[in-house]
């Protein structure tokens, strides 16, 4: 007899909480908040053939679930509590179950936070998380906070989640340990968490970089009502695309998404607090443009030459 909605989550998804009053098992999971912290939820969802390709291993499929949702409480500069899991499968495949769910925990394991609650239903492959985190008030990295004059950094290296998908599309050939670095940064983004908290007081706004630079970058301008310029030859990008032909390069580092590092602001005064806090957290972290009054966001290169940038950010209803 195959096995039932709930044995599947009492198998695969149902462990002790620790930090939350009440978890799985319930109509509601109860969590307790630090005295005189603020809330911060998040959800994202993940489609198969939307968002992730069909021969992903699915504990890395897992991993990436979290991830993605994780990327968002950082770009916040919360600290993370708990999740839900909203899963539609096709079947109760128990050999996609287990190592999914190895996947996930492990990932949660890492941040210290757990799985409070969620659904499970027949239908094609879908994931939708919702975590929950925790910060003091008024101290949310938002994308409304750049000033003229502000520096413009990010953290890690852009670029190889594209240029992964491009070698999956026939566009681009990688063999060997190029390509499975290019796919583990596409499978296996790390949320930069532990950079997020140490940003607040210091970044004047923040965003995580899941559809590309140059439209994310868009979120900020438009919320902050600024403009800016990137210098596209000083953003920070792996050997394995450097390689590849500039053109190339700079589609992926402008236009690529799915990178997941950190793309956030900060007065030209608190640029050692920037680095301080990049050390804290064990990353590089990288100026790559200034903020401008005038509005419109502008490429150029280390000469100041401007770069013709024809791309746009994904949009899930125009791809």
């Amino acid at each position: 007899m195959a096995a039932g909605e709930f044995d599947l989550i009492a198998r695969h998804f149902t462990r002790p909480v620790r930090r939350a009053t009440l978890g799985v098992g319930d109509d509601c999971a109860l969590l307790n908040l630090a005295p005189g912290q603020q809330l911060a939820v998040s959800s994202d969802m993940l489609v198969e053939g939307r968002h992730f390709l069909s021969t992903v291993a699915p504990e890395r499929l897992g991993h990436k679930a979290l991830a993605v949702n994780l990327s968002d409480l950082a770009a916040c500069g919360a600290e993370p509590l708990a999740f839900t899991l909203a899963l539609a499968l096709p079947r109760a495949d128990e050999a996609f179950l287990a190592p999914f769910a190895r996947g996930i925990f492990a990932l949660a394991d890492e941040h210290g936070i757990e799985l409070v609650g969620g659904d499970t239903t027949a239908g094609p492959l879908n994931l939708c998380i919702t975590v929950f985190g925790q910060l003091p008030p008024g101290q949310a990295l938002l994308r409304s906070g750049a000033r003229p004059g502000d520096e413009l950094w990010v953290s890690g290296t852009l670029g190889d989640a594209r240029l992964a998908l491009e070698v999956f599309r026939g566009r681009v050939a990688l063999a060997g340990e190029a390509f499975d670095s290019v796919r583990r940064a596409m499978e296996l983004p790390q949320p930069r968490v532990a950079l997020g908290q140490a940003l607040r007081g210091v970044a004047s706004s923040a965003i995580d970089l899941s559809d590309g630079l140059l439209g994310d970058l868009g979120h900020v301008l438009k919320r902050s009502q600024v403009g800016a310029t990137v210098d596209v030859d000083a953003l920070p990008r792996s050997a394995v695309l450097a390689a590849q032909p500039l053109a190339l390069q700079h589609e992926c580092l402008l236009a690529g998404g799915d990178d997941y590092e950190l793309l956030f602001t900060a007065p030209a005064t608190a640029r050692e607090a920037v680095l301080e806090a990049g050390a804290r957290a064990g990353l590089t972290v990288t100026r790559c443009g200034r903020m401008e009054a005038a509005p419109g966001l502008r490429v150029v290169d280390a000469q100041g030459r401007a770069v013709v940038a024809p791309w746009r950010a994904f949009d899930h209803f125009a791809e």
